[in-house]
């Protein structure tokens, strides 16, 4: 890849990241008007025909193969069904504020799971890394031993996050021999349906209330579902299938900053200095933990390198 190229990819995950930070503030919005799993159903819906109109446009369907469909799915319940599911639900308990934080977590638990299932090596740095994001998330939950523990509306923002990075293998995965956009769409496509098959058993009455909510809310859900998810999550997908799983999570620090100032600006929600201090500890956690800092030394070193014999030509 070009160094153009790379630029451009780097700047539509910068974007993408920063309207996912502002979505977290939408669907806490959405959730107080519209029944959570119904609500999520048709959002990812919108998403999946939106990235479906898009493969059909570039004609890049094609039958795939019985593993590749395996990883799909499975990508399908981590990254659709289970993780949509647990942020609409978390939603109902939690500030958008501190979901946000902790979902901050996803580029490091990206990074371990890449150790463990992927092969990549698990350096000292690393390790610092993982340390410090847990001390981040020693602050967001208020810095206190003896308060130490997640309310339930956290804890269940915790497992969206674990089961987000876990996608995000199976992605990687899959993407190897199939499209990034058709595997967005057939995710959002099949996940949309088996949320909406939850909703029928969890919401009886989802789809009467659907229709009961103001008309700036089904604005919302409108951008939220084609452009935030379902653009978002196309040129998220293709990042992974160009850069990397664990690189283009890094991207992922973005949300919880945007995902603060919209929480406060959007929703009047304080953020407390023991937040503040866990977003730098996450943040710098996950700069270690996925190797960022490693391959920035390394950069350094190699134009280092690269530079002397040069410069001992220019100057002998």
């Amino acid at each position: 890849m070009n160094k153009r190229s790379l630029l451009l990819t780097y700047g539509l995950v910068f974007l993408v990241t920063a309207l996912w930070g502002m979505n977290l503030v939408i669907i806490k919005i959405l959730v107080e008007d519209l029944p959570p799993h119904t609500m999520t159903a048709f959002r990812i819906m919108l998403a999946g025909v939106t990235a479906f109109s898009v493969v059909l446009l570039g004609k890049n369907f094609r039958p795939l193969t019985r593993k590749e469909w395996i990883y799909i799915l499975l990508g399908m319940v981590f990254g659709v069904v289970l993780h949509q599911s647990f942020i609409a639900l978390g939603l109902t308990m939690v500030g958008a504020s501190n979901a946000s934080l902790i979902l901050a977590l996803v580029p490091l638990t990206t990074a371990i799971l890449s150790v463990l299932y992927l092969g990549e090596k698990l350096t000292p740095l690393r390790t610092i890394g993982f340390i410090l994001a847990l001390a981040g998330v020693f602050f967001i939950q208020g810095g206190s031993v003896r308060h130490l523990g997640f309310s339930l509306g956290e804890l269940i923002i915790f497992l969206a996050m674990f089961v987000q990075a876990a996608s995000f293998i199976l992605i990687k995965k899959v993407t190897v021999t199939v499209d990034s956009k058709l595997v967005t769409a057939l995710m959002s496509l099949t996940g949309s349906i088996s949320l909406l098959i939850i909703s029928f058993v969890v919401e009886p009455q989802g789809l009467n209330q659907m229709t009961q909510a103001p008309p700036f809310t089904y604005f919302l859900l409108f951008f939220s579902g084609i452009v935030i998810s379902g653009g978002g999550h196309l040129i998220f997908n293709a990042s992974i299938q160009k850069i990397g799983a664990a690189q283009t999570a890094v991207f992922n620090n973005f949300v919880p900053f945007f995902g603060l100032v919209s929480s406060a600006v959007f929703l009047n929600e304080t953020i407390t200095s023991s937040q503040s201090l866990g977003f730098v500890f996450i943040v710098t956690g996950v700069l270690f933990g996925t190797g960022y800092i490693e391959k920035q030394q390394e950069k350094r070193i190699q134009k280092k390198e690269n530079g002397q014999p040069a410069g001992a030509a220019k100057n002998p």
